[in-house]
């Protein structure tokens, strides 16, 4: 790595059961509007950034011959290394299990994507780069459109067993909906993921993205604008409906 350049490395999140899915996995699905699968077009996105020297697929123990096959061939134009990680019991655990795996390639930065986006595009990966870049952590945020509440279990008579209700009027200006790819200084997300290891084990605490990780052992996190192209898929239709639009 020259001096003062960033040596930027990719995990992939590919390592769930995909449950809703019907068992079926989602990132290894066919997308025969861009000829390859789920998870290959994603990898393609990363591949094609010439600073990104290592991408790391997290995937379901003893499924590496499967998910080599669902990667493809890329065009031959990137450089970056590609590692298969087995993940863990957990979305985080997943991640945390890519990021030892990639301390040996010492990277500077690190985005983390879930496999199942496979629209992300090229802007959106920079736009989070240079955001990682500049405040060490960033992520894209798409804004809400229906109006936002907290809400809280209520038991007014056991009798009756809990209701919910509205516990605060949350102004949409004020929230978002968190996408991938989420990026951190690389040395600084490992040891917070090290710390969040530890506080699950202790106190059962489930964290649901790496920002929360951050936000919790590290610092703030920066937000730069999503894109509504870059969906996740979770259910059948959702494949369906990226490939109408």
């Amino acid at each position: 790595m020259q001096e003062g350049v960033p040596s930027v490395a990719v995990i992939l999140c590919a390592g769930g059961s995909s449950h809703r899915m019907g068992g079926v996995k989602k990132e290894y699905l066919s997308m025969p509007e861009q000829g390859r699968s789920v998870l290959s077009s994603s990898l393609a996105a990363f591949a094609a950034c010439p600073y990104i020297s290592t991408i790391a697929i997290a995937i379901l123990p003893c499924t590496e011959a499967e998910a080599r096959s669902s990667a493809g061939d890329q065009d031959g134009s990137s450089k970056a290394e590609l590692l298969f990680v087995e993940g863990g019991v957990t979305r985080r655990a997943s991640v945390h299990n890519a990021l030892n795996a990639l301390k040996a390639f010492n990277p500077s930065h690190v985005l983390i994507h879930d496999g199942a986006r496979p629209w992300v595009t090229p802007e959106l990966i920079k736009r989070v780069m240079d955001a990682v870049l500049k405040f060490d952590a960033a992520i894209p945020v798409l804004p809400l459109i229906e109006t936002p509440k907290e809400l809280a279990n209520v038991q007014d008579d056991p009798a009756e067993g809990e209701m919910r209700f509205i516990k605060r009027h949350l102004k949409r200006n004020d929230v978002g909906t968190a996408q991938t790819p989420q990026g951190f200084r690389f040395l600084e997300i490992l040891a917070a993921h090290e710390k969040a290891a530890q506080r699950e084990v202790k106190e059962g605490i489930e964290y649901t993205d790496d920002a929360e990780v951050w936000g919790e052992f590290v610092g703030r996190v920066a937000v730069v604008e999503g894109d509504p192209r870059n969906r996740k898929i979770t259910y059948p239709e959702d494949l369906l409906a990226g490939s109408a639009s």
